[in-house]
């Protein structure tokens, strides 16, 4: 397992409610019931498929590269990097229910899977990045690659999560059932130890599937009840495609398919429907990504 999880900067005095690794936050009485009315998360999926133009993007990956060949920007660092300026921005897509409360994570962290080999054979291991403020594409770009090529040097696991795991699964069957209960009411209560939750995407604001690795499409995939996690995010390959211009003529564009699967209880449609917004904003203007995650993006939402 890889990750390169920093100490939360300014990161305010712990008060009666709040967890380890989020505040509680008084949330109205519609979200209040809900969280009772459907305590799992899974009862709670809304599915986004969307297609965003990367044509303006894909040109200035291409520039970036063409500049500092010893590093591949690639698209997946770049939605990684879109990504996270847009919960920066937009804090209630940083937010979890669990154990009937509402919290506000401490910290941004995206986390997705790295295959070791294309192969079938080939095993995959776990990788969260909990971006900084002062993080810019070039920066996450770097963390990245170099976390990626750390996993890939090795066939097995090479610690955190994944050795937990294998841990875990040498247990037998009716010991583990009892472990599994037990770490599932400390999870509800949130005092599971941060050995169980530290490098686990369970515990991050958004879970990553880069199909496009693979040549697949954007597809629906399911929330865990386990853990915090509210937002899944499938990337899909990219493609061509003609679009409508606002002209009425229709042009050649380079598109990209992207499924999100969010819990419901953490904010209305009308929010996630802007949130959407800022990262077509943000693929149109790809020199964004440039600027520091914790700069303000200066997008209207009207």
């Amino acid at each position: 397992m890889s990750s390169n999880k920093n100490k939360p900067q300014n990161t305010p005095a712990r008060r009666r409610g709040d967890r380890r690794d989020g505040r509680m936050v008084k949330a109205p009485g519609l979200q209040t019931v809900m969280a009772y009315l459907m305590p799992k998360r899974t009862d709670c999926e809304v599915y986004l498929h969307d297609t965003i133009d990367c044509t303006e993007l894909l040109k200035y990956i291409e520039e970036k590269n063409a500049s500092h060949p010893e590093y591949t920007t690639t698209v997946f660092h770049c939605i990684i990097t879109a990504l996270a300026r847009m919960v920066r921005e937009r804090p209630k897509m940083n937010r979890f229910i669990q154990g009937y409360r509402l919290y506000e994570r401490n910290e941004i962290s995206l986390s997705f899977v790295v295959k070791r080999r294309f192969s079938d054979q080939g095993e995959e291991s776990l990788m969260v990045l909990v971006p900084e403020d002062t993080d810019s594409l070039d920066s996450i770009s770097r963390k990245i690659v170099g976390d990626v090529k750390e996993i890939r040097k090795s066939e097995h696991a090479t610690g955190g999560i994944d050795s937990l795991l294998d841990a875990f699964a040498a247990i037998p069957r009716p010991i583990l059932a009892v472990v599994i209960r037990i770490i599932r009411i400390l999870d509800f209560w949130g005092i599971n130890p941060k050995f169980l939750t530290d490098g686990d995407p369970n515990y991050t604001t958004i879970l990553c599937s880069n199909l496009g690795s693979i040549k697949c499409p954007a597809v629906y995939h399911h929330l865990n009840n386990y853990g915090t996690n509210s937002i899944m995010v499938t990337i899909g390959k990219y493609y061509n495609a003609e679009v409508l211009q606002p002209d009425g003529s229709k042009e050649l564009r380079t598109l990209i398919d992207i499924g999100a699967t969010l819990d419901e209880r953490i904010a209305d449609g009308f929010y996630f429907a802007r949130s959407l917004k800022l990262l077509h904003h943000i693929f149109a203007n790809p020199e964004m990504l440039d600027k520091a995650v914790g700069e303000a993006s200066g997008f209207s939402y009207e």
